[in-house]
């Protein structure tokens, strides 16, 4: 390798780095405030309403604006729109940091959620454009591991740095530790990320923007917020509604293309089996995600009585599970097994789960920790091995002009499922425990709800396995028809890399 060459690859990793950082700085935000959020009632004196847009407004604002977010990228340029979704996020971060009351603290939130859907989909587009087929799984294992270190280390950093009170701030802390990664992931952002971008020129599909976030809106404010509005009329309403407008956005789209062949959803995508079934998972496996992280949270918390720092503890053998099995999954596995692993993944969960129901029927509220460590490995095995395979099973037939649109919709999907998991806590978690609990007999209430939800939980992944049928047997060695054309010209031309 000459000089030259191994400079370049050298930067294209440290650019890896970067946007892994971002991307687990995101994963952490999305979970940290929920172990802050009494400290900051107690602070402000908000609301039980306002506490709840802290967390809800910043998902809702997330979820809306991610498709629009990954064709940004497609368009402007994936490099300049991570760096102002970057610059964004930790401005917000500062201003949330620094809130005067709650309805700063909440219209903050907003924007943090609004700048992290223009950072979070360029992620894996930056990936996909970057690395060469042959090296996405080694890349995407690492992804992986990311995701599952983020998903479960966010409570564990929010409990430190609130009982640490670090400087008197209190929950502060919690936004400001966002500041030093956010100013280093910019300014080593600009000088290590190549730009990329849509070998042909699109435009924005502002119509479809309006229509997929009045979609997205009618559907997931009411899953995110009507259990503590009480599921009033309105919110089935609205999330009936959303169907004629999601269907009038597929209709507006097919025209788009036709017109002038730049809408806000390659429909085309959908064609190609990978990542149609890919999506499928990804929308099921995110319900999956959505009841347990809060009902764990719950259950542990709220019945057993544990402090936010024992509770966050408690989840160090998951995280280090599924780091380990990610790094395996891609890189050793699937290259031999194929869609088998992601199989293995959801049975070996789900064992994970019911080894869990056992624990917690046997112990009730006696169970300790170290009780917990036996399922909590057997489930992040489990997840380990879906999680890093599945981004590689849906982008590995998308065409690199459409990679930020894919990943729009792949992060899309997962915000929804895991909006209709955290609607379906009121069912699986709340619709098991008695209207009227005395304090004595709390624990065995939640206790007994923990374990009805962890069999909803047994109940969806068994519907990500039947799904995970759909997907390839094997990585694909080469394009889908419909995509043959888009892959000869990636051939006549890479990406625009300024």
């Amino acid at each position: 390798m000459t000089r030259d060459a191994a400079a370049a690859d050298r930067r294209r990793w440290i650019a890896l780095a970067i946007v892994m950082t971002a991307s687990f700085m995101d994963l952490v935000d999305v979970t940290i405030v929920n172990i802050a959020v009494p400290s900051i009632q107690a602070d402000t004196g908000a609301s039980f309403s306002a506490v709840q847009w802290v967390t809800g407004g910043y998902a809702l604002a997330f979820a809306i604006g991610l498709i629009t977010g990954g064709r940004l990228g497609d368009i402007h340029g994936r490099k300049r729109l991570f760096l102002v979704g970057i610059g964004g996020f930790t401005l917000a971060s500062a201003l949330c940091g620094v809130a005067s009351g709650a309805e700063m603290l909440v219209a903050m939130r907003v924007v943090q959620g609004a700048t992290a859907a223009l950072m979070v989909p360029q992620v894996l587009s930056i990936i996909h454009a970057t690395f060469p087929a042959e090296e996405r799984g080694k890349v995407f294992g690492m992804f992986g591991a990311v995701v599952g270190l983020g998903a479960v280390s966010g409570p564990m950093i929010g409990a430190l740095l609130t009982e640490w009170d670090l400087f008197g701030l209190g929950w502060r802390p919690i936004f400001l530790i966002n500041l030093p990664v956010g100013v280093a992931g910019l300014l080593l952002g600009r000088a290590f990320i190549a730009e990329s971008k849509a070998e042909r020129a699109l435009k924005l599909d502002l119509v479809g923007v309006l229509l997929a976030s009045v979609g997205l809106l009618m559907l997931i404010y009411p899953l995110t917020h009507g259990r503590e509005a009480g599921w009033p009329l309105w919110g089935y309403l609205s999330m009936a509604g959303s169907l004629p407008v999601f269907a009038l956005f597929v209709a507006y789209e097919r025209v788009k293309t036709r017109r002038d062949g730049s809408p806000l959803v390659e429909l085309s995508l959908f064609r190609v089996r990978s990542f149609a079934a890919g999506i499928g998972v990804q929308l099921t496996f995110g319900v999956v995600t959505g009841i347990f992280f809060l009902v764990w949270t719950l259950y542990m918390q709220l019945g057993l009585g544990w402090s936010p720092l024992k509770a966050g503890t408690t989840g160090i053998p998951f995280s280090l599970a599924v780091s380990t099995a990610a790094g395996l999954s891609v890189q050793k596995l699937v290259p031999r097994f194929g869609r088998k692993v992601l199989q293995a993944g959801a049975a070996v969960m789900a064992a994970g789960v019911l080894v869990y129901i056992a624990e917690a029927e046997r112990y009730g509220t006696a169970i300790a920790p170290w009780q917990m460590a036996l399922p909590l490995v057997i489930m992040g095995l489990g997840m380990g091995l879906i999680v890093a395979p599945i981004t590689d099973a849906i982008l590995a037939e998308v065409p690199r002009e459409h990679a930020g649109s894919a990943s729009g919709l792949i992060n899309t999907v997962g915000q929804v499922g895991m909006a209709l998991g955290l609607g379906l806590v009121s069912v699986a978690f709340f619709g098991a425990m008695p209207e009227a609990v005395a304090p004595a007999a709390a624990g065995e209430a939640f206790s007994a709800a923990f374990v009805h939800a962890m069999w909803w939980v047994v109940g969806v992944l068994a519907v990500v396995l039947l799904l995970m049928c759909a997907l390839p047997r094997h990585r694909p060695a080469a394009p889908a028809p419909e995509s043959v054309a888009a892959a000869a010209r990636e051939k006549e031309q890479e990406p625009v890399l300024v």
